[in-house]
């Protein structure tokens, strides 16, 4: 497929997995070999669509209305490389953390490599230590303090 076409795929994942919450669409583009790796934090990696799923049905638990926005993005052979920005609010206690109700903004950096239409691997670097310390699960000043949370 060509660089435009791969493109097209990552901007139609965003606005339906993420903005829509479509998780058919997780089963439709993701690769049922493919591996995602920093979505859920730092070196945690997911493989195949239903462990992503599942992630994402955590995530929207927690934030129902996520909405991201594709900043810029660009690809080369079987790369796509985007920088995003969301915002949501928290409204549900599925992270172990309960609603706050805060609107929170992150940002983000993911590069995927794609195959015969598919997803076959993400990479994810996104705000995770900004939205807990939006939400008022983490306090840097205590951390700096040496006091617990």
């Amino acid at each position: 497929m060509s660089v435009e076409d791969n493109i097209r795929i990552l901007n139609r994942w965003f606005q339906e997995v993420w903005n829509e919450g479509r998780l058919e669409t997780i089963h439709e583009l993701l690769s049922p070999d493919a591996v995602a790796i920093g979505q859920a934090g730092s070196g945690i990696s997911m493989r195949g669509p239903e462990q992503f799923a599942r992630f994402v049905q955590q995530l929207r638990a927690a934030f129902p209305d996520i909405k991201v926005s594709v900043e810029d993005v660009f690809g080369a052979g079987d790369k796509v490389a985007l920088r995003w920005t969301g915002q949501m609010t928290h409204l549900g206690d599925a992270l172990g953390i309960p609603a706050t109700g805060k609107t929170i903004h992150i940002s983000g950096i993911t590069l995927v490599r794609l195959a015969h239409g598919k997803i076959m691997a993400g990479w994810d670097n996104w705000d995770q230590l900004g939205m807990l310390e939006q939400i008022g699960a983490y306090n840097p000043k205590s951390v700096a303090l040496g006091k617990t949370a």
